[in-house]
């Protein structure tokens, strides 16, 4: 565990457990107006649930189960070459931010971190194979990247327009961002001033691919947007706490800013589901692929061992108290578990029955 400590929890009210059936039942159902996959934050939208219930529960592991969940293959690609992440920083972006999300991203595939660590989580996700059996590769980079700080196509985007500023980094006059739809993913993150559609309500990123009518390619791309000022209750949780919530404190997030750190788990849950169904139409529960719910929708909002609904799971607290569940190179995240279709259930590297 380094030198953090695990989070001990009480047994889970009744309130907790009608939350996980909840959110549970609405992964499998909900659907996106335009299509997209989309993320949802980590408990279900009811303004009964007080402070215990948010921040207290048991040893009961709420982590999914087999019975329930039919996760399969539907024949498509999947990212089993190397993969590289080519980001465009729309808007004010401070230098600062920035580290911290690029050592996310070149943590997947460092090996000599500290465990549990964000290698260990990207493990499951190498698990998944193509029709051939090829696993997703192990191998994942940031590779370019292009900054559109003056908001090129206004501070209130929709989806359609998203596809825009891609096409624009993609044929941009200067340093254009490379063509790769075989194994790169485009990752636009907007910054704390921009509003994306549907951002807030209950979207804090998506993934989907690019129409060639509008980019030219065909390339798997996500957006996710630093909520800190306009939800950060919402989409940076828990290091922020929704206004309706009366006693919640928020935790201490581990590298000092909530929005960028809330953005973590959201970029890592849209990265891993790119991955593993980048044209949509590869590893997903249901039987719709407009509405599929995805590798990292069956464990939103869990974070540790006996987490569901509303209860994170057990965390570990740092020596400077802020709360995270694994490491990176040099820093911590909190990252969200993904399901494992070989045992199941969701995972993560900080489960404690590993």
């Amino acid at each position: 565990m380094g030198h953090g400590c695990v989070r001990c929890f009480t047994a889970p009210s009744p309130l907790m457990v009608l939350a996980a059936v909840l959110l549970f039942l609405h992964l499998l159902s909900g659907a996106d107006a335009a299509g997209t996959a989309v993320t949802w934050r980590p408990w279900a939208k009811t303004q009964s649930l007080n402070a215990t219930d948010f921040r207290f529960g048991g040893s009961k592991k709420y982590e999914g189960s087999s019975e329930f969940v039919h996760l399969r293959y539907h024949m498509g690609p999947v990212l089993t070459e190397n993969i590289t992440v080519n980001v465009i920083w729309y808007g004010t972006w401070q230098r600062a931010q920035k580290k911290i999300i690029r050592e996310f991203i070149n943590s997947i595939s460092a090996s000599d971190n500290r465990r549990p660590s964000v290698a260990g989580w990207w493990r499951t996700v190498t698990l998944y194979t193509d029709q051939t059996g090829a696993n997703i590769s192990r191998s994942l980079h940031l590779a370019a990247e292009k900054n559109d700080r003056f908001y090129s196509h206004g501070k209130k985007l929709t989806r359609l327009s998203i596809q825009s500023v891609i096409k624009s980094a993609v044929t941009a006059k200067s340093k254009p961002l490379p063509i790769n739809p075989k194994s790169g993913i485009y990752l636009l993150l907007t910054s704390d001033d921009v509003y994306v559609q549907d951002f807030c309500g209950q979207v804090c990123g998506f993934h989907y691919f690019t129409f060639p009518s509008i980019v030219g390619y065909t390339l798997p791309y996500a957006w996710v947007g630093n909520s800190a000022k306009l939800c950060p209750g919402m989409c940076a949780y828990p290091f922020a706490v929704p206004d309706y919530i009366p006693g919640l404190k928020p935790l201490k997030s581990p590298n000092g800013d909530a929005g960028v750190d809330g953005m973590i788990s959201v970029i890592g849950h849209e990265i891993a589901e790119l991955a593993t169904n980048p044209l949509v139409n590869a590893w997903y529960a249901g039987t719709d692929p407009v509405a599929p719910v995805e590798i990292a929708d069956l464990c939103e909002g869990i974070y540790g061992t006996g987490g569901g609904g509303s209860y994170t799971g057990q965390l570990m607290d740092g020596q400077d108290g802020a709360t995270y569940n694994m490491n990176g190179i040099r820093r911590r995240f909190l990252v969200q578990w993904l399901w494992n279709h070989v045992l199941s259930y969701c995972t993560g590297p900080n489960a404690l029955d590993q």
